[in-house]
C-alpha cells in the first residue's frame, strides 16, 4: 500500500464526532434502509439515533428496537419525528435525516426536516412532480442546509476519474454518449405476487409517472450528467409496458441532444431478460473514448484514437487522487455498491461538518449529487413522459 493511500485510510479514521443521524422509511422489509444504515456506518461518520422507519407506527417501533433506537426516538410518523427533534438540545438533536421511503413519501419529509433546520440526506428520484422538487430547492436555497441526494453511482472512484478525464480534455470535443441500464427483474408480472419492492414500483400513486423511467432511468441520466458535464436541452422518448396490465413503463429509449452539439441515447429496461444490473456508460470524443460497467466497476476503459486502449484500474497505475480519495482498500481488492454508496454519505458528512464549524468544505465532498441534480431528474422525467405521450415528438427540458 502506498504511502500517500495510508495516509489517506488515517485521515479518514481520524474524523470529528459521529453526525447523529435519523431515517424515515427503511423499517422490516425494505431493501434501500438497509443499504443507507450500512453506508451511513461504514466510514464510521453517522450513529443512527432516531426513526420514523414505517407508516405503520407498530411496525415502525418495532424496527427501531431491532436497531437499538431508544424507546422515546422511535416516533410513529415522520412529523412527529421532524417537530420533536427540532424540540431537542442542540447537542443533542439528530444533524441529518436519511428519507428512504418510496417516491411518493420524499417531498413531505424532505419539506419538514428543511423547516426544522436539519440537513437531508434523501434517496431518488427527489419527487414524484417537478413543482415539488422547485419547491424543495427553493426551500434548500434559503435555508443553507446540506441537502445530498443518492445517485449512489456517482460515489464510485472510476466514475469520479472518468469525470476528471472528460473535465481535462483528454477526450477532447464530446460529440457522442450513449449509456443504458438494463434488468429483467420486472421481466415477468411480480408485483401481483405481493412482492413488497415490485408492488410501489408499478404503483403510479407511490412510484409517481415513471416506473423503470423514474426508478433506473434517472440514475442512467444523472450518471452521463455527472462525468459528462453536458446539458441536455432536447429529447425524445418512447417508453413502452410489455408486462400485461403494468400501469407504468418497463422500457425506456430516449434520444438526446445536447447543448454544443453533441448526442446521445439512453435504453433503461426492466424487462431485459438475462441482465441482472447492466448500467453501463460510453462517451466518444473527437479525441477519445472511455467506457465504464457498474457490474465491473473497479475499471475503466479509455481508447485513445489511433492509439492502443488503456485498460485504468482502480487505485492502479494510471488513476487519479480524485479516485484514491473514494477508495478504502488497496489496488487490486475490488470495491463496489456498498462503498460507492458510502462515499455520498462521506462526503455528505464533511459538507456537514463544515457547517457546523463554519468553515469551507473540502472541495472533494462536493461531487456528492445535490438537490439541483433531483430537479434536472425531474425534468428529465416530465421531458420523457410528455414526449412519449407526443409519439416520441422532440421535447424541450427547460
Amino acid at each position: 500500500m502506498s504511502i500517500e493511500k495510508i495516509e489517506q485510510l488515517e485521515k479518514k479514521q481520524s474524523t470529528p464526532r459521529r453526525l447523529r443521524l435519523g431515517m424515515v422509511g427503511g423499517g422490516p422489509g425494505a431493501f434501500i434502509g438497509a443499504v443507507h444504515r450500512i453506508a451511513a456506518r461504514l466510514d464510521d461518520r453517522y450513529e443512527l439515533v432516531a426513526a420514523a422507519l414505517s407508516s405503520n407506527p407498530e411496525r415502525g417501533r418495532a424496527g427501531a428496537r431491532d436497531l437499538h433506537i431508544a424507546p422515546e426516538r422511535a416516533y410513529g410518523s415522520y412529523a412527529e419525528m421532524a417537530a420533536a427533534e427540532a424540540k431537542r438540545k442542540e447537542g443533542d438533536r439528530i444533524d441529518a435525516v436519511a428519507i428512504v421511503t418510496p417516491n411518493n413519501v420524499h417531498y413531505g419529509p424532505a419539506k419538514a426536516f428543511l423547516e426544522a433546520g436539519i440537513h437531508v440526506i434523501c434517496d431518488k428520484p427527489l419527487t414524484t412532480t417537478l413543482a415539488d422538487a422547485v419547491d424543495l430547492a427553493n426551500l434548500v436555497k434559503k435555508s443553507g442546509l446540506v441537502f445530498a441526494l443518492t445517485h449512489n453511482y456517482t460515489g464510485y472512484p472510476m466514475v469520479r476519474q472518468a469525470r476528471e478525464m472528460v473535465a481535462a480534455g483528454e477526450l477532447g470535443p464530446l460529440r457522442a454518449v450513449q449509456v443504458e441500464y438494463a434488468q429483467d427483474w420486472l421481466a415477468t408480472p411480480l408485483e401481483q405476487t405481493g412482492q413488497k419492492q415490485a408492488a410501489w414500483r408499478t404503483d403510479p400513486a407511490q412510484s409517481g409517472p415513471g416506473g423503470c423511467l423514474g426508478d433506473i432511468g434517472t440514475h442512467a441520466y444523472n450518471l452521463q450528467a455527472f462525468v459528462t458535464g453536458l446539458q441536455c436541452e432536447q429529447l425524445a422518448a418512447d417508453l413502452s409496458s410489455f408486462v400485461p396490465g403494468r400501469r407504468v413503463d418497463d422500457n425506456v429509449q430516449i434520444l438526446l441532444r445536447f447543448a454544443g452539439g453533441a448526442r446521445g441515447s439512453l435504453w433503461a429496461s426492466q424487462i431485459a431478460s438475462g441482465k441482472l444490473n447492466g448500467l453501463r456508460l460510453r462517451i466518444y470524443g473527437e479525441k477519445a473514448g472511455l467506457e465504464w460497467g457498474q457490474e465491473d466497476p473497479n475499471y475503466l476503459f479509455f481508447t485513445p484514437l489511433g492509439k492502443p486502449a488503456m485498460t485504468i484500474s482502480r487505485s492502479g497505475p494510471g488513476s487519479l487522487p480524485v479516485t484514491a480519495h473514494a477508495s478504502r482498500i488497496p489496488s487490486g481488492h475490488p470495491e463496489g455498491y456498498l462503498e460507492a454508496f458510502t462515499q455520498l454519505y462521506t462526503d455528505a458528512a464533511e459538507q456537514i461538518h463544515a457547517k457546523l464549524e463554519n468553515r469551507p468544505p473540502a472541495p472533494s465532498s462536493l461531487l456528492v449529487p445535490t438537490v439541483e441534480d433531483g430537479v434536472e431528474g425531474m425534468r428529465f422525467i416530465a421531458a420523457a413522459v410528455e414526449s412519449s405521450r407526443n409519439n416520441a415528438a422532440w421535447t424541450r427540458l427547460r
